[in-house]
């Protein structure tokens, strides 16, 4: 309920100003920022999973975190986020006929150290992102991703390594 409530106030900010408040609301709220993140506005941290932003990482305005107690996001110092970028730790085994969408899995994310995720990708459980990474706007990260390689499409296959 906390986080909802911080949710709301954080979105009556303006979405790239004011960070030391809205870095307060946010540790108040639970999740655990090292120095220097810039969480700006007009995104949303659903549940009540642990989240954790290293130091200097930048989320762009927009961005989506689905937390879940059985499954951590932890990102790593660094990071830059573009707009709209979105964390979804949860899924579902398949089921049966009837329901396909069976029961319920969450499975943590790991971002490395000095990452760039581009605006409107969307990282799922289980994933985690090597040091140096860069993935291309709009890709759906459904495996790993090697450090120091950029990753594009859907599903994010690598396209080249980095020095």
């Amino acid at each position: 309920m906390i986080r909802h409530l911080i949710n709301i106030i954080l979105s009556l900010l303006p979405p790239s100003r004011l960070f030391a408040a809205r870095a307060a609301l946010l540790r108040f709220a639970g999740v655990e920022l090292r120095s220097n993140v810039k969480f700006c506005g007009r995104g949303w941290i659903y549940g009540r999973g642990r989240l954790i932003i290293g130091e200097g990482t930048w989320i762009s305005p927009g961005a989506v975190f689905h937390t879940h107690q059985e499954a951590d996001i932890q990102i790593g110092s660094r990071c830059d986020f573009g707009p709209g970028v979105e964390f979804v730790t949860g899924s579902h085994e398949i089921g049966t006929g009837e329901r396909r969408a069976g029961k319920g899995t969450a499975r943590t994310i790991v971002v490395g150290d000095g990452c760039w995720v581009g605006t409107k990708s969307i990282i799922l459980g289980g994933v985690t992102i090597g040091d140096g990474a860069i993935i291309a706007a709009g890709a759906v990260v459904t495996r790993d991703v090697p450090a120091h390689t950029l990753v594009a499409g859907v599903p994010a296959a690598v396209k080249r390594h980095l020095p």
